[in-house]
């Protein structure tokens, strides 16, 4: 009898072949709310020599604040629109008198008072009003609000801005303030940050130019 040999049983489990495949990239963590995608930006400029709060108003009916890190205008801008008014106000003063008594123009006197009560209640609100201004620098736009009495809020998308222009006369250099300006498509949605330090101001400048380009150019 001859034995047949044994035919080679399959190997059940076969070895696992390896395959190369690369493993999914985990997403890209998506730009906070309140940060831009600009190399320089840096949150300390902004808040440099400015107001640490916005003022609101007292009304429980007021626009909210919101979420995020607001920025504000300088101190110095105080300062300058309080010289500014009080020279005017002192030029109408003396103006007035000298109309009144060396020309004798009695009828100067009404509507100078008026004016000069305008001007004192313009000096009186002014450190209030300035820091009711604020700026956010959000994911997809710029948020703007100003306002006591008459609030308005303002959100510029970043692919509508057209031109950034920065203004500043010689009592605002002499303070080291400038004044933003952005233009838009729609002329009523534009922004005048009126009282910015000179470094802000360049450096907002600079991260919004470079923010609306990528936005126009879809990357």
């Amino acid at each position: 009898m001859t034995n047949s040999p044994e035919a080679p049983t399959p190997d059940s489990s076969p070895a696992p072949t390896e395959q190369a495949s690369a493993a999914p990239a985990a997403p890209a963590a998506p730009l906070d709310a309140d940060e831009v995608r600009h190399a320089d930006h840096d949150p300390a400029v902004f808040t440099a020599g400015a107001f640490d709060r916005i003022v609101e108003p007292r009304s429980e009916a007021r626009l909210p604040l919101g979420d995020g890190t607001w920025y504000q205008l300088a101190k110095a801008y105080v300062r300058v629109q309080l010289i500014t008014t009080g020279l005017f106000l002192l030029l109408v003063l003396v103006g007035g008198l000298v109309a009144v008594f060396a020309f004798d123009f009695r009828w100067l006197v009404i509507p100078a008072a008026i004016l000069l009560v305008i001007l004192a209640a313009v000096l009186a609100v002014t450190p209030r009003q300035a820091r009711s201004y604020g700026y956010q620098l959000r994911r997809d736009d710029l948020v703007f609000r100003r306002g006591i009495l008459w609030q308005r809020i303002v959100a510029v998308p970043y692919g509508r801005m057209q031109l950034v222009d920065i203004t500043h006369g010689p009592l605002d250099r002499g303070f080291g303030i400038a004044q933003l300006k952005i233009v838009t498509a729609a002329a009523v949605t534009g922004v005048t940050l009126p009282g910015l330090t000179q470094q802000a101001a360049e450096q907002l400048r600079d991260t919004l130019i470079e923010v609306a380009e990528t936005r126009r150019t879809g990357l």
